[in-house]
């Protein structure tokens, strides 16, 4: 069996895999993170591969004690990847990002793919037909969004994520939620709207923690799946096993 652990800018998401099913998945907070992954390996005693991929603040050491009873292995930019990065500065790369390229990859063969990553930041990352990856975009997720128009101005509230079945805000507060939650499905909707003018063949992968919050006011049509990295990283992980 394998764990999966996904370290993010907020949290800690994990998964246990037997082959390519997934048994159980897990959210936790980086300041839990001992005490959870313990309770998980207590539980699930035929783990014997520890995988992490890790965007977020939280150093090596944290896991690699776990070395005395797991194979701990961290997804580098040196692992082997089913596609070729023509990224103009491959080490810039987020390693989630090149593992949920893997995925895609893996997943959906002898097709154009784009990963929309809809997390702190969401990312767009495509993949051609011929398992080329050409790179995306970055920008903010929903939670900056609303935290910046609360940071950079004097007097709007802070709000949580609020889905608006209006498009014209009556109030402050709807005139934020309006304004962050519409115009982020726009931005999105914008995004694959361009693709689609340049590429057939097409699959759209939605994950991320707000991937349930956005997929039923997206227009196009997506697969939405909130543990394709989780999911992306035990069969990349299986990939570098059978290609090293």
């Amino acid at each position: 069996m394998i764990l999966t652990i996904d370290v993010g800018n907020t949290r800690i998401k994990g998964a246990v895999f037997e082959g390519n099913i997934l048994v159980e998945d897990f959210v936790f907070m980086k300041t839990e993170h001992e005490k959870k992954i313990q309770n998980i390996l207590n539980k699930y005693k035929k783990v014997t591969h520890l995988v992490i991929s890790s965007v977020g603040f939280l150093e090596k050491e944290s896991f690699l004690h776990y070395n005395e009873e797991l194979n701990v292995h961290f997804m580098s930019h040196k692992d082997a990847f089913p596609f070729v990065n023509k990224y103009a500065t491959p080490q810039t790369l987020g390693i989630d990002r090149m593992v949920l390229a893997a995925g895609a990859t893996l997943q959906y063969p002898n097709q154009n793919r784009l990963v929309i990553d809809v997390g702190t930041c969401i990312t767009y990352d495509f993949i051609d037909e011929n398992d080329t990856y050409l790179g995306g975009a970055i920008a903010p997720g929903l939670r900056l969004r609303y935290e910046s128009l609360h940071n950079y101005t004097a007097k709007l509230p802070l709000l949580t994520s609020q889905n608006p079945d209006y498009f014209i805000g009556k109030s402050t507060a709807e005139s934020i939620h309006s304004g962050v939650v519409n115009g982020f499905v726009y931005e999105i909707d914008g995004f694959i709207d361009e693709y689609k003018a340049h590429y057939s063949n097409f699959i759209i992968i939605l994950t991320g923690g707000d991937t349930d919050f956005l997929a039923k006011r997206l227009k196009n049509t997506i697969f939405a799946n909130s543990n394709f990295l989780l999911e992306s990283l035990n069969q990349t992980f299986q990939y570098k096993i059978k290609n090293d």
